[in-house]
């Protein structure tokens, strides 16, 4: 969800148009039983194809049901086309810990009474929704004007379009393109996958076999060619712009031409055995 915001004091729309900060990823299974990481997190990213700053933005977070009660406010922070922030939020005993976050708030603050509960947010592992806001004002709805990005998943009772997919214990739900508008379209489940900013700009080492289930066979193509491993329906080839530059369905062992692209970085996204899958590539 694109909005306007506030940047350092009062900036114009048109400097907007090509810059975009949205939820990337959430993870609400820290610290649970199989859960592959001690703390639950919150990933944000850059989609668009300038740099941006962030200044008195807050996350929210609620229950399927419940509303945003509480908020967290984020520290001024600027991140470059395709780069990544992480936040860790609340935890437990199992699991590894995450990468060094960005931002790990120890509390978060009513929004009825000003009251500062001394802990982070404990997301719920199958259903919630969080929101980015560029203010100390409660989200009511996805569309309300402060809101720059809004993410219901599982059971939750709000969302950008149908909400997306439920998590659990050891997944999450990972943005695979750029922002329809859709939760249910934008986002897939599979292995959590968190980044920070010294990690998440044109990160190549990050492929999510998990989520991918290796349905490209070259991840690292140094041909014209991408080959896939399986019978994929509707490929979509999208820049780190969140941009589709290339679709198509193929047979397993068939390739897609890539010869016209850029190098740089890339994610293939598909249906395998009406499945949601995506890979990310690099293009030399």
């Amino acid at each position: 969800m694109k909005k306007i915001f506030t940047v350092l004091g009062l900036i114009s729309a048109t400097a907007f148009m090509n810059a975009q900060i949205v939820i990337n990823e959430i993870y609400g299974g820290g610290g649970n039983s199989g859960a592959p990481y001690t703390n639950d997190f919150i990933e944000l990213k850059n989609i668009g194809n300038t740099s941006i700053t962030l200044t008195n933005a807050t996350i929210q977070y609620a229950s399927a049901t419940g509303t945003f009660n509480s908020y967290q406010t984020l520290p001024t922070f600027t991140l470059a086309p395709g780069q990544t922030y992480l936040i860790q939020e609340a935890g437990g005993a199992t699991g590894s810990a995450l990468p060094t976050p960005d931002f790990a708030p120890t509390n978060n603050t009513s929004f009825s009474n000003g009251t500062v509960y001394n802990n982070a947010f404990n997301l719920q592992a199958n259903n919630g929704k969080v929101a980015l806001a560029n203010s100390v004002t409660q989200v009511v709805s996805p569309t309300d004007s402060h809101v720059l990005d809004f993410v219901g998943y599982g059971t939750g009772n709000l969302s950008e379009g149908a909400p997306a997919p439920p998590p659990s214990n050891t997944t999450s739900i990972a943005r695979i393109s750029g922002d329809t508008n859709n939760n249910s379209v934008d986002f897939v489940e599979g292995a959590p996958t968190p980044q920070n900013s010294t990690m998440g700009a044109l990160a190549v080492s990050d492929v999510n076999l998990s989520r991918a289930s290796n349905f490209v066979k070259n991840t690292f193509v140094k041909t014209s060619e991408i080959t896939f491993g399986s019978d994929v329906k509707d490929v979509k080839i999208y820049n780190m712009f969140g941009q589709i530059v290339k679709s198509a369905s193929v047979k397993a062992g068939a390739s897609v031409n890539v010869a016209d692209l850029a190098k740089g970085n890339y994610i293939v996204t598909g249906t395998v055995n009406n499945q949601p899958v995506s890979q990310k590539i690099l293009k030399d």
